[in-house]
C-alpha cells in the first residue's frame, strides 16, 4: 500500500512539472499578402468563350501568402483566380489574415477550420474556400521546410516522379497546324502526354483536330480532350461515343461541372474514361463527385481551399478507387499527386514559370519531385514587379 502511494506522489510531481506541447508551440508573428496579375502573351480560348460564357483568359490574379513566426520558420502558398474574382479573394484574405497572427502554426487543420467559421456567413466553398488556401498551403509549406524535407516526402510520398500531359498548346483560338507543331515540341521536350480542347460548336471540326493529332502522336500515346462543360447530356453521349474511336485516356467535363450524376452515367456507358472536378471548390462537392462514380478526379489545391481539403479529397479518392489527375498548379500537384495510390497524372503548364526562381525537372513523360524542402519555390523578382497590392500583418520577425 506504501508502493502505491508513493508513485501517485511521483506522477503528480511529474504532472506538474511537464510542458505541454500547447505550451511549447511556435507562433506566427507576420503575414504578407500580395495581389499579384500574370499577363498572358496570347489570349487564350476554350469551349466557354466560343459560347459566350466567358471572355477570352488575358491574365491570372494570384493572391500569394508570406507567412513567417517567431521561431524563423516560413512559407509561401498561393491561390488564384482566372478572369473576375482576384481582387475580391485578396479583400476576403485581407479579412481573414488576422485570425493567424499569434497562433500555432503546426496545428494545419484547426487552423482551416477557424478559417473556414470566419467567413461561413458567406458560405463554405467558392470564394471564401479559394481565399483560405494561400495560407492553409503556406503553413504545409512551412512544416515540410521545418522537416527538411520536400512536401511529397512529408506526406509519405508513393514515387519520386508524376507522369505529365501538357494543356496549354492545344487551345481552341489555336490554329490546328499550330496546334501540330505545339503537340511535337511538348513530345521532343519530355511531356508525358497531350490533352486538346474540344466543344466546337460543329463537332467535325473537333473529330477532324483530334484524328490529326492522334495520326501525329501514333498509336498509344497518351491523348486527352477537353469539352469545358459545353455539351448537355445528349450532345456529350454522342460525342463520347464518337471519340471512342481515338483511344483516348480522357475526356474531360463533357457535362456541367455540377452534373456528377451525368459524369457517373457516362463513366459507366463508355470504355474511355471520364474525368472533371476542376471547377468545384470544397471538399463536400468533390465527395459528391466521387460517389456518383466518375473515373478521374481533378481537384485543384486552390480552388478548394488548400491542402487541407485536397487531402480529404485524396482519400476518399483512393478509398473508392478513383484516378487523379490535379488541375493547373502543377508546382503545388506534383507534391500531392507523388502521394497518391493510383498512379496519377499531372497537368503540365508553364505559363507560371516567370513568378518562380526555381524551375521543375522534366524527364521522359515525368515530372519529378526536387529535392529542396517545402514545395520548393520562392517568389521571383518579376513577380514582385507584377503585384500592385501588397499587406502586412503583425510583426515582422
Amino acid at each position: 500500500m506504501q508502493a502505491v502511494e508513493s508513485n501517485i506522489v511521483s506522477y503528480a510531481k511529474v504532472g506538474a512539472d511537464a510542458r505541454t506541447a500547447a505550451d511549447t508551440g511556435d507562433r506566427i508573428e507576420w503575414i504578407k499578402l500580395s495581389l499579384t496579375y500574370l499577363p498572358l502573351a496570347t489570349p487564350v480560348s476554350d469551349a466557354k468563350v466560343l459560347t459566350g460564357r466567358q471572355k477570352p483568359l488575358t491574365e491570372i490574379a494570384f493572391i500569394f501568402a508570406e507567412i513567417r513566426t517567431r521561431d524563423g520558420h516560413e512559407g509561401i502558398g498561393f491561390g488564384y483566380s482566372k478572369r473576375a474574382g482576384g481582387p475580391g479573394m485578396y479583400a476576403h484574405a485581407k479579412e481573414l489574415a488576422p485570425n493567424l497572427i499569434g497562433e500555432d502554426p503546426n496545428d494545419i487543420s484547426r487552423l482551416f477550420t477557424k478559417l473556414l467559421w470566419a467567413g461561413a456567413s458567406m458560405g463554405r466553398s467558392g470564394l471564401t474556400t479559394q481565399a483560405i488556401a494561400p495560407f492553409d498551403i503556406a503553413l504545409w509549406d512551412m512544416k515540410a521546410k521545418r522537416a527538411g524535407l520536400p512536401l511529397a516526402k512529408l506526406l509519405g510520398a508513393q514515387r519520386d516522379s508524376v507522369q505529365c500531359y501538357n494543356t496549354s498548346g492545344g487551345y481552341l483560338h489555336t490554329p490546328l497546324d499550330q496546334v501540330l507543331k505545339n503537340v511535337a515540341i511538348s513530345r521532343e521536350s519530355g511531356i508525358g502526354g497531350i490533352k486538346l480542347k474540344v466543344g466546337q460548336p460543329d463537332l467535325s471540326i473537333d473529330i477532324e483536330r483530334v484524328r490529326a493529332v492522334r495520326k501525329l502522336l501514333g498509336d498509344g500515346f497518351p491523348l486527352m480532350v477537353d469539352a469545358n462543360q459545353q455539351w448537355d447530356r445528349q450532345n456529350a453521349t454522342r460525342a463520347c461515343r464518337t471519340f471512342e474511336e481515338f483511344d483516348l485516356t480522357w475526356i474531360e467535363e463533357p457535362l456541367d461541372a455540377h452534373d456528377f450524376e451525368g459524369h457517373g452515367q457516362l463513366a459507366e456507358r463508355f470504355d474511355t474514361a471520364i474525368a472533371t472536378g476542376e471547377m468545384l471548390t470544397c471538399f463536400d462537392e468533390h465527395a459528391q463527385l466521387i460517389l456518383a462514380g466518375t473515373d478521374f478526379i481533378q481537384p485543384d489545391a486552390p480552388r478548394v481551399g488548400g491542402i487541407t481539403p485536397f487531402l480529404k479529397i485524396m482519400a476518399l479518392g483512393e478509398f473508392k478507387q478513383r484516378k487523379l489527375a490535379p488541375h493547373f498548379a502543377m508546382e503545388i500537384h506534383l507534391h500531392l499527386a507523388a502521394a497518391y495510390g493510383i498512379e496519377p497524372w499531372l497537368e503540365h503548364f508553364e505559363w507560371l514559370g516567370p513568378l518562380f526562381n526555381e524551375q521543375m525537372h522534366l524527364k521522359d513523360g515525368r515530372m519529378y519531385v526536387s529535392d529542396r524542402p517545402g514545395l520548393g519555390f520562392t517568389l521571383s523578382e518579376q513577380a514582385r514587379r507584377w503585384t500592385p497590392e501588397t499587406e502586412e500583418f503583425g510583426e515582422r520577425p
